[in-house]
């Protein structure tokens, strides 16, 4: 295992601390690319770039599975909106 300096431990821990808020970061972002996709294969990476950020802010496998199916981002939108009304303050 490799040792860290004190530097280093800060921004893993930071990024930890953080990380829905950059997952949700991401999705945002990823909306707005799937909205100018140009191509079917860029679009495949941003819908699996999409499905990874679900996973790791733990939506419901379920919800996961609708909005993937759908492959529209407007229906990623919609639920991203709703997760984020939801959502604590602390928990984002």
């Amino acid at each position: 295992m490799t040792d860290f300096s004190p530097k280093q431990k800060k921004i893993i821990d930071g990024y930890y601390r953080n990380r829905d808020d950059i997952m949700v970061a991401k999705l945002s972002e990823l909306v707005s690319d799937l909205y100018l996709a140009d191509t079917a294969a860029k679009r495949k990476r941003l819908w699996d770039r999409a499905a990874a950020a679900m996973r790791n802010l733990k939506w419901k496998p379920a919800v996961i599975a609708h909005i993937l199916d759908a492959q529209k981002p407007e229906v990623l939108a919609k639920n991203l909106e709703d997760w984020l009304k939801r959502a604590p303050t602390d928990a984002r």
